[in-house]
């Protein structure tokens, strides 16, 4: 019988988190001693790489800018049993490591998600346009989807190992925790989540993510998703658009050809019969992508059975 303890490493990826980096890797050593904690720096200009070392953390660099590129690495890299990702900036809890441990090693979970909003994040997050972004976000995702998520945009979360050896990192920065979700309610994965407390940054600290900017990112990834992980639906509504579109333009039209069987306004004619046309298109392109996606579906979940251990 094998009696090995399963492997835990701790992902910290870090960019000008001086300030912070010390008491989060420190924090994260005694909640979980048993565990490798690694913190890969981004080109950071101040002194992150040298402060996480000295704390004890195992530090390498990621020379590609981007949240997204360094957890790619990450995954690659690194091999474990169960990952606890979060921020370097002392935002999240290392209490809660533990539980969110658990629940993929004990509870079977595929992701884990440390939930912020069901706790204290609106309180202590100072930026109000943040908090309207996670509430967008939320809803979205849960109405495309038909999920149940409290908090789709943490960045504290555990995985298991089939999770991260099959999800395929394609965000470059802070789009990065809504493609995890995505890929784990359109792949049918095992999803638990547990509140955590959230503290705003420390003194000092400065945040990386731009509103409007990384706002706008967030939504095209979302759309982006949606029309990859559910094109039936994209490219019906698509569709139904184009055609309700065409119906509005043609119905006076129709209405004056019936009152003096003539019609006078032939480019408008030309318009509805185009529309219908792309409207037609539309839908079978819809068919089309969704055979394509049902097959890749099937191809992915053989390859993630191949690879589980």
């Amino acid at each position: 019988m094998n009696n090995k303890s399963p492997h835990v490493a701790v992902l910290i990826p870090c960019f000008n988190e001086e300030v912070a980096i010390a008491k989060v890797v420190s924090d994260f050593k005694r909640e979980l001693p048993e565990a490798d904690i690694y913190v890969y720096d981004n080109n950071s200009t101040d002194k992150t790489a040298t402060v996480a070392a000295e704390a004890g953390a195992i530090v390498r660099h990621e020379f590609r800018q981007g949240k997204g590129n360094v957890i790619r690495s990450m995954f690659r890299d690194i091999e474990a049993d169960c990952y606890i990702m979060v921020d370097g900036d002392d935002t999240y809890p290392a209490e809660s490591a533990e539980v969110l441990r658990d629940l993929v090693l004990k509870q079977g979970a595929d992701m884990a998600i440390g939930d912020r909003l069901s706790s204290s994040y609106f309180v202590e997050n100072k930026r109000p346009f943040h908090n309207t972004g996670n509430r967008l976000v939320r809803f979205l995702i849960n109405w495309l989807f038909k999920s149940k998520i409290c908090d789709i945009m943490t960045g504290y979360r555990a995985f298991s190992r089939h999770f991260v050896k099959n999800f395929p990192v394609l965000s470059k920065q802070f789009e990065l925790e809504t493609e995890m979700t995505i890929f784990a309610l359109s792949r049918n994965l095992a999803i638990k989540e547990v509140p955590v407390n959230y503290r705003d940054r420390p003194a000092g600290g400065v945040s990386k993510l731009n509103t409007f900017r990384d706002g706008i990112k967030v939504l095209m990834t979302i759309f982006r998703l949606f029309r990859d992980n559910k094109p039936m639906l994209f490219f019906s509504i698509l569709s139904l658009i184009l055609l309700t579109i065409a119906v509005v333009l043609f119905t006076p039209i129709f209405t004056e050809y019936i009152h003096t069987a003539l019609v006078p306004r032939f480019p408008t004619l030309i318009v509805c019969a185009t529309l219908v046309i792309c409207s037609i298109l539309s839908f079978t392109c819809g068919i089309i992508l969704e055979c394509q996606e049902k097959k890749h579906a099937q191809l992915l979940e053989i390859l993630m059975n191949l690879n589980k251990k």
